[in-house]
């Protein structure tokens, strides 16, 4: 076999049977490459391009907006802090303070503690937060009490009005008034994560 080999490479018309089959191989697959190329024609390259320039800039709109969303969540935990911090009193001083304030705006309006009490109560959902419900009774004049309930509305405490009855004392210009006022304490510093 060996000289049939040898023969036939130098007969001719094998030679040029060879280079010919080679070249058509070769044409056939630059047609393949022409008509559809591996990587994409250009107008192919050119919408995907298009494609992920639209991904990109729609990914970035997200992007943008979730840090939007990031810096409006960390305004409102510290505006919410500081809110805590200014109005809502620490536990271990909430009765003392609370008391404090209402004994001075009574004494602003010229009215009498009757009787006081308090009761408080978890909030819940909150480990660190309670509602504190004082009930409180008081005497004085009409324009004693409204001056009051003034003093109450403007107080740097955050006192809510939860109940108010007012009765006229037998005989007399006095009134008396029975307030339930609802605060809100914490249980720990004001910097403390709530």
């Amino acid at each position: 076999m060996p000289r049939d080999f040898k023969s036939a490479i130098k007969d001719p018309r094998v030679v040029m049977r060879v280079i010919i089959g080679a070249l058509l191989a070769a044409n056939l697959v630059a047609a393949i490459v022409a008509i559809k190329p591996f990587g994409g024609s250009a107008d192919d390259l050119r919408r995907e391009q298009a494609d992920l320039r639209r991904q990109l800039t729609g990914m970035q709109q997200h992007l943008a907006n979730t840090k939007r969303l990031v810096d409006k969540a960390e305004s409102a935990r510290r505006d919410g802090d500081d809110f805590i911090g200014t109005y809502f009193t620490d536990r271990r001083a909430a009765y003392s303070t609370v008391m404090a304030e209402l004994e001075r705006m009574a004494q602003e309006a010229g009215i009498k503690l009757r009787q006081d009490s308090l009761e408080l109560n978890d909030i819940e959902g909150s480990d660190t937060l309670k509602m504190m419900s004082i009930t409180v009774a008081y005497e004085g004049p009409y324009g004693g009490l409204t001056k009051f309930v003034d003093l109450l509305d403007k107080s740097p405490r955050f006192l809510i009005i939860e109940s108010m009855q007012t009765s006229p004392q037998q005989g007399g210009t006095l009134l008396t008034v029975s307030l339930k006022l609802d605060s809100f304490v914490r249980e720990g510093a004001p910097g403390a994560t709530l």
